[in-house]
């Protein structure tokens, strides 16, 4: 067994390992943190030189796994032991809109594929030539997954192949880029190990993954990745939001960091609520008389101190004030994100409102910590059978459910667009996005 550190091996993507702002995030690296952890040895996690060079380094012993979403293949059997798969995919041809739409392999004759160097798309690749001899690709060996699908979004190349759940991700920021069609079966994604006669290594990763699956704890990693997946894609929405990312928000951002700061809460999320809110216009106004970039009313407005709801400094250090007041009274025994999707939802709707909507998911047999099984139950504050019992009453209890919903969206998508940006340390955010520490409830 391993003693000291555990080495991993992966590549820089929104679904395997990417450095945030704060602390890596992945599917991988959380899984590999976990594992580490778990056998009370340092990880040193790298990235490999280029993606195919992960095998040699297994095989070299330079690494101990290789996490970097790698799909089981026959061939890769012959070279690598694969830990138990994590996650299912399917491999997708991505084009551009506007145009032309292929739907075979045949279609992509005559046009330029770029697929990355060393992935299982090569051997799909091919098989289909043996049907198509014409079909012709390039391997890239300099570009991640995310530059290929860029590629093809700005047409530098008509196509590229990439696995659905990395996909499901880049296509909100990439909304001009679009599935064609899938190519060959589901294919499952697990770690490579060496191919050793000692089988200690295999044995302990199969314990953990069956651990994690035991408790629950690999469906909630999974699920912080698979949020974008499952949201339904708007193409329209994500344009606009895009379009906002670098027209609005440059003029905005060092606010939100600075409230940030101040509320000890991640900017990005301070930032996702002003978006959900506003689209960054600190003129904006509902038809109901709240206005300003995070919305606020007129009794909070003078509750915090904010004199004017338009001034974009005064409602984003108001909104941030108000929202970790929100968050203080959330019991600080509920775990994140749970404890932060509630006070979201609260931040929209109300503190009662939200306390209504824990106690009616108590009283089905629901967990009223957890964001997913209140969630359920929120939109019943609108109904009379349960309204009339509550202590807050009516609530239009669908809406906090779409503006947490719409938040976390935004949130995941400024995380990913913001990874690469070098803060500044006075600008460094807390490794939680939990506002407060302070025992509530």
């Amino acid at each position: 067994m391993l003693t000291g550190e555990l080495r991993v091996a992966t590549r820089n993507g929104p679904t395997t390992f990417y450095y945030g702002p704060d602390e890596p995030r992945g599917i991988d690296y959380e899984l590999a943190k976990g594992y580490a952890e778990h056998l009370g040895v340092e990880l040193k996690m790298y990235v490999a030189d280029q993606f195919q060079t992960i095998f040699p380094d297994l095989k070299s012993g330079k690494a101990h796994v290789g996490a970097a979403g790698l799909s089981v293949t026959d061939t890769r059997r012959e070279l690598v032991d694969f830990a138990p798969p994590y996650q299912t995919i399917q491999q997708q041809v991505i084009y551009r809109i506007g145009n032309r739409k292929p739907y075979e392999l045949e279609d992509l004759v005559g046009g330029k594929l770029e697929v990355l160097a060393g992935s299982a798309y090569i051997n799909l690749l091919k098989q289909a030539r043996t049907e198509e001899p014409e079909l012709a690709w390039t391997e890239n060996a300099e570009n991640s997954i995310e530059e290929l699908v860029k590629k093809v979004e700005i047409g530098e190349i008509d196509y590229t192949i990439v696995d659905s759940n990395e996909f499901d991700l880049l296509r909100h920021s990439h909304p001009d880029a679009k599935v064609a069609f899938s190519i060959g079966p589901e294919t499952l994604i697990a770690w490579a190990l060496p191919k050793t006669i000692d089988k200690s290594l295999h044995e302990s990763i199969t314990h953990y993954f069956s651990t994690l699956s035991q408790t629950g704890e690999l469906k909630i990693i999974l699920d912080r990745y698979d949020y974008l997946a499952e949201d339904e894609f708007d193409y329209v929405g994500s344009r606009a939001f895009l379009r906002h990312f670098h027209s609005r928000l440059p003029a905005y951002k060092n606010l939100f960091i600075s409230a940030g700061i101040e509320s000890n809460t991640d900017w990005r999320l301070l930032a996702a609520m002003a978006y959900q809110e506003s689209h960054w216009d600190p003129n904006a106004i509902s038809p109901t008389g709240v206005r300003g970039m995070m919305m606020l009313t007129k009794p909070t407005a003078r509750m915090i101190g904010v004199k004017d709801r338009t001034s974009a400094p005064e409602s984003i250090f108001g909104g941030s004030i108000y929202f970790k007041r929100v968050l203080k009274k959330i019991p600080i025994r509920i775990p994140e994100p749970d404890r932060t999707w509630l006070a979201v939802a609260a931040y929209n709707v109300g503190f009662g409102h939200l306390e209504d909507g824990r106690i009616i998911t108590e009283s089905q047999g629901g967990n009223p910590d957890s964001w997913d099984d209140v969630r359920k139950r929120l939109p019943l504050l609108s109904d009379p059978g349960w309204y009339e019992h509550l202590e807050y009453g009516y609530a239009r209890g669908s809406e906090p459910v779409r503006y947490v919903d719409n938040v976390r969206r935004y949130y995941e998508m400024l995380q990913w667009m913001t990874a690469k940006e070098s803060l500044i340390p006075s600008e460094k955010q807390p490794k939680s996005i939990q506002a407060d520490e302070t025992e509530a409830g």
